[in-house]
């Protein structure tokens, strides 16, 4: 029964009672009684409009669930430094660690390190918490290692530091003979694009800038607190007061050039000077730097 045939039977009940006047007690608790069970096949449509509000009551709340997420893991390059270990004992590591801190006491403040242990023998016993309180005391903060034997793995994952790949042996050439048949298959050649970058905005402070798989050249000025960064060379044509790291996957033929040398740190393939060492010589002047051996060496352009 639609809405409209139970309103038009509700109404000629209402009207038939009207006409018979003045009805007894017991008649009237009849009609009210007939009203009631009229009124009862209108309930089941109050299910339908419930759901629909649940429903959408749902959906929204799945909504502000998504938009109010807790984190989300995201992939960046972060430039990291290098703490060649080649043995460990308390007293020496202790001596020379605060004769490098104390050469550039502002640079070694909470700077987080990645422990080397390529060049260290297999069988050097390392105490990593301790050398991890040691470390922290002069500003430094490890946070993983690299290389290592397995018992020392062991030893730097109890002291919670995880270990990662080795280094990439970059420039080497491999020992895989390429298929011919698959060779003479690959008929398309693609011409990479040349990966040298040029920026022609300032560098302010808190901006990295990185060229992957060549130059970096920037024609304008490098802020304190910016940091630029290179596979191959890096060009700035103005004052770099920042850091640049050259040759960051170890080409050790990289170079930096600049208009005036002001900087916190320049740096190429790992090899790296800070800004106590840069004032000694050639300070705000035209230069270039290149390494000779593992010496960084700095000459007037």
């Amino acid at each position: 029964m639609s809405q409209i045939d139970l309103f038009n039977t509700v109404s000629r009940s209402v009207r038939s009672g009207a006409q018979q006047g003045p009805s007894s007690e017991n008649g009237h608790n009849n009609n009210a009684q007939a009203t009631t069970t009229q009124a009862v096949p209108t309930t089941p449509t109050a299910p339908k409009t419930k759901g629909t509000t649940i429903a959408g009551t749902m959906h929204a709340t799945d909504s502000a669930l998504d938009s109010d997420a807790a984190f989300k893991l995201k992939g960046n390059r972060v430039t990291m430094t290098i703490l060649e270990l080649y043995r460990y004992d308390y007293k020496s590591f202790n001596d020379t660690l605060a004769t490098t801190v104390n050469s550039a006491p502002d640079f070694f403040n909470q700077t987080p390190v990645i422990l080397s242990l390529e060049k260290c023998a297999p069988d050097c016993y390392i105490d990593f918490i301790e050398l991890g309180e040691l470390c922290r005391e002069y500003g430094l903060v490890p946070v993983a290692i690299r290389g290592g034997s397995e018992e020392q793995s062991v030893s730097a994952n109890v002291a919670g530091l995880p270990k990662l790949p080795a280094a990439s042996m970059s420039g080497k050439s491999s020992d895989i003979v390429p298929d011919a048949s698959a060779a003479l298959r690959e008929v398309r050649v693609e011409v990479p694009v040349s990966a040298n970058k040029l920026i022609t905005t300032p560098i302010r402070s808190g901006q990295q800038v990185y060229a992957p798989g060549g130059d970096l050249v920037i024609i304008a000025p490098v802020s304190a607190g910016a940091e630029i960064l290179a596979d191959g060379n890096i060009h700035v044509y103005g004052p770099l007061r920042g850091r640049a790291l050259a040759g960051v996957k170890g080409d050790t033929s990289a170079r930096i050039f600049c208009q005036s040398l002001e900087a916190e740190l320049i740096s190429i393939a790992g090899n790296y000077k800070v800004n106590e060492d840069l004032q000694k010589e050639h300070w705000k002047e035209r230069i270039q730097a290149r390494l000779e051996g593992n010496q960084l060496v700095i000459g007037p352009l």
